[in-house]
């Protein structure tokens, strides 16, 4: 038997939430087009006949802007430092840059066994590829070199094969039924904020996040939320609330179909937006945020 810990690592926008959910085989963290979606650790158990990987999705490394961002980063760079294995993510579709250079330094420094998955391959001509992986092969010593795409599965069952033989050996850290360690609440949140990450545009959605005021479940009857949409400044609450409401409608009509899908129940979602000034750079706020994702 073989058992583990898996750091999905990368540049923001890499496709590291696609593939964890694509290899769980559930929607455990949300996605969207903007970079910076994912902002804690995700964590996702896969049960294999001879294995248990632990995945953990990480926020997208960057240089960062505000307290919220530095929290996001220190929490990718220590899950590299309490793993068994990394997967380093690249979107094989983004010319190279001074972030990908970094995150060779980081996979050379850290000693732990590192995968290299370039994903988004659908989006890319094979005569692209080769050269792409041969910078890569002579940039670092990675275990195993892999082309992936989750839209149309290319080798994703391969990169979960390279993957379970680089764990220790070891017995199960989880009971078999066991897929994740996020709280309905934290997943409440996230994928109302998912909505809003996909129905506003500019800068809104980096200053925006969401907390669940009040969860509420009637046995066999109805799951009642109470959320409300925080945003920094004054002049950004009437793009989300929409004209006559309009904009914050559409993202809980949206948000609902996703909550009932995924809680497999019916949903109320009441959706407030209230202005928090500098959120993302106030200690106890994020302090707050994080506390209410653990409770359960």
């Amino acid at each position: 038997m073989r058992c583990g810990t898996i750091a999905l690592i990368g540049r923001p926008n890499a496709g590291k939430s696609t593939l964890l959910n694509r290899i769980v085989g559930q929607k455990l963290a949300i996605v969207s087009d903007k970079p910076q979606t994912t902002r804690t650790r995700i964590v996702g158990v896969k049960q294999y006949p001879d294995a248990q990987a632990v995945f953990v999705d990480t926020p997208g490394i960057h240089k960062p802007t505000h307290r919220l961002n530095v929290r996001m980063v220190d929490t990718a760079l220590e899950a590299m430092r309490d793993v068994d294995v990394v997967v380093l993510v690249v979107d094989a579709s983004v010319r190279p840059g001074p972030g990908d250079s970094y995150m060779l330094d980081l996979v050379g420094k850290s000693g732990v066994p590192t995968l290299l998955a370039l994903s988004k391959v659908d989006l890319v001509a094979k005569p692209r590829l080769l050269p792409l992986l041969e910078r890569y092969q002579q940039a670092h010593a990675f275990t195993d070199y892999l082309p992936v795409s989750v839209v149309d599965d290319t080798n994703v069952e391969a990169l979960e094969r390279a993957i379970v033989a680089r764990l220790p050996e070891g017995e199960p850290l989880f009971p078999p039924d066991y897929l994740t360690s996020q709280t309905e609440r934290f997943m409440v949140a996230e994928l109302v904020r998912e909505q809003v990450l996909r129905l506003t545009h500019d800068e809104l959605p980096f200053s925006t996040t969401v907390v669940v005021d009040r969860f509420e479940e009637e046995p066999g009857a109805i799951t009642r939320l109470y959320c409300t949409i925080w945003v920094e400044r004054e002049s950004q609450k009437p793009i989300v609330v929409g004209k006559g409401g309009a904009m914050v409608k559409a993202i809980g009509t949206a948000a609902r179909v996703e909550l009932e899908r995924e809680l497999d129940r019916r949903v109320h979602l009441d959706l407030h937006v209230k202005v928090k000034a500098d959120w993302r750079d106030n200690e106890r706020l994020l302090d707050e945020i994080a506390a209410q994702n653990r409770e359960r």
